[in-house]
């Protein structure tokens, strides 16, 4: 459960939106949307904690350290860091009190459910833009948190990635995890993602996203 009670957050002196007052149920599945610039990005990293709320307050449901996961955009990931593909993944296993043997096969094959099989000695500055996206959510396949909060997480997948994509966050959310997901693909959103909070300066709005985005009017074809 996440609870957020007179919340605002932006600049210091300049909120980005008036108070929000919004509880998102354990187990669901929610879309942020708005303009660039709106506060997306900015309102997942005062719920992950890594960024203070200007007034008011977040509420977390979580049971233990390590029961919510951060996906960051991949722009603030350190391409030169010294590190590989699968080292880059398995850092997903931290805290974790698995095996080495159950450890390697569950690597395995996280790495084969996200395509990555035959570039796990590859260097971070090696690997193309979609490559590295599915590499931080294989990270994400790892750490078994049950609040999840991922933003932009469709960034430079391809076809391919998408699919795989929302194949996991399904998976995830129907594990009973909370997902709380800044995405920018409203059709994606309108067909994947039951509910949205939509950002504007004026103030945030909840709710189904099928009744939040509408559908594009049909092109007529003579």
């Amino acid at each position: 459960m996440i609870r957020c009670q007179a919340l605002r957050w932006g600049a210091p002196g300049q909120p980005l939106t008036p108070q929000l007052d919004i509880e998102l149920s354990k187990g669901s599945f929610t879309a942020v949307i708005g303009a660039n610039g709106s506060g997306k990005s900015s309102l997942l990293k005062v719920l992950a904690g890594l960024q203070k709320p200007l007034t008011g307050k977040t509420l977390l449901d979580v049971p233990r350290k390590g029961s919510l996961s951060f996906l960051p955009q991949q722009q603030h990931l350190d391409r030169q860091f010294p590190i590989n593909l699968q080292e880059l993944v398995a850092a997903g296993f931290w805290g974790s009190k698995q095996s080495p043997a159950l450890r390697s096969q569950r690597l395995k094959t996280v790495l084969e459910d996200w395509c990555l099989s035959g570039l796990e000695q590859r260097p971070l500055m090696a690997l193309s833009g979609g490559e590295l996206q599915r590499a931080l959510l294989a990270r994400l396949s790892l750490a078994d948190a049950p609040l999840l909060l991922l933003d932009e997480p469709h960034a430079a997948l391809d076809e391919l990635g998408q699919a795989l994509l929302w194949k996991h966050l399904h998976g995830w959310h129907a594990e009973g995890r909370t997902l709380v997901v800044v995405c920018h693909d409203l059709a994606a959103v309108r067909q994947h993602i039951p509910h949205t909070l939509l950002i504007k300066r004026s103030g945030c709005v909840y709710g189904s996203s099928i009744e939040l985005i509408h559908q594009p009017p049909q092109t007529q074809v003579a």
